[in-house]
């Protein structure tokens, strides 16, 4: 992974450590709670993406646990496809939400930015 970098440190505002980029496995979501908000974490090909684990489907929170095929991650509760990296579905309609992810120093870090309702 990369050394640190004054510009990459400077960058990191409203990222929040998650965990260790070792501790992600391939291929295999893993769940995080960031500011409230359900975050799914995958690591593919030494690139790491996160997105909403709650599917737009049935509000179902089990995105980390899908499977990931062809850039996409498959909800395991009714075989909905998301892009990894947009969190849309291959139609290219609205599907999940995606957040920036970065690897810095072995550590992941997310933002989340949380949505704000005007009523």
């Amino acid at each position: 992974m990369k050394n640190s970098d004054p510009s990459e440190i400077a960058e990191l505002e409203g990222f929040t450590n998650v965990c260790p980029f070792e501790s992600l496995k391939e291929k295999t979501g893993k769940r995080f709670l960031v500011d409230d908000v359900e975050v799914a974490v995958f690591r593919t090909g030494g690139e790491v993406y996160a997105v909403s684990n709650i599917c737009p489907h049935q509000h179902t929170a089990l995105i980390y646990d899908g499977f990931i095929e062809d850039g996409c991650v498959v909800c395991p509760a009714h075989g909905w496809m998301f892009n990894l990296q947009t969190g849309r579905l291959p139609s290219g309609s609205r599907g999940l939400d995606s957040y920036p992810a970065k690897v810095i120093d072995g550590n992941v870090f997310i933002k989340v930015l949380k949505k704000e309702f005007n009523w």
